[in-house]
């Protein structure tokens, strides 16, 4: 074996054992998605995204083929006291030991243009982005009958 395969086989084994351990660094619990009825046109999912790892993560992408866009979205309160949901192009720091929640009122994943209905008991297939962990793939319940932080049942997109 030539010099030049040994150090293309042990990089390739190092790039392979590095992206197993940055998945690892990764788990999702509590996920839930919700849209306002069976004509709703938009979604939402939320979840707890724990980091596990020693370095901070970034939440930077989120793919679905629920919906024909799927993005990452928080709310922001104006001057006047109005909150609008924003799409949030930078993503959502995971801090090292850390869990960040994607929360109703709050950073959440967003469907708009949902292909199908959100049928309660269903699964939405969900691929989280991060830059150092790369893809997670998470099959997310509907669950239509969750109260909110609140306690209310509905909420507004």
């Amino acid at each position: 074996m030539s010099l030049k395969s040994i150090l293309f086989t042990t990089l390739a084994a190092v790039t392979l054992a590095t992206s197993a351990l940055a998945q690892d660094t990764i788990t999702v619990d509590d996920a839930y998605a919700r849209s306002s009825g069976k004509t709703a046109k938009a979604g939402a999912a939320f979840m707890m995204i724990q980091n596990t790892g020693d370095a901070d993560d970034r939440l930077i992408g989120v793919e679905s083929e629920a919906a024909a866009r799927v993005e990452l979205h928080t709310h922001l309160v104006d001057d006047n006291g109005v909150a609008k949901m924003v799409h949030v192009e930078e993503g959502f720091v995971i801090p090292a030991g850390e869990a960040h929640m994607l929360k109703r009122g709050g950073d959440h994943v967003m469907f708009m243009g949902l292909t199908a209905p959100f049928e309660q008991g269903e699964t939405v297939p969900v691929t989280l982005i991060f830059e150092k962990a790369g893809e997670v793939e998470v099959e997310v319940p509907v669950d239509l009958e969750r109260k909110g932080e609140d306690g209310h049942g509905s909420h507004s997109h």
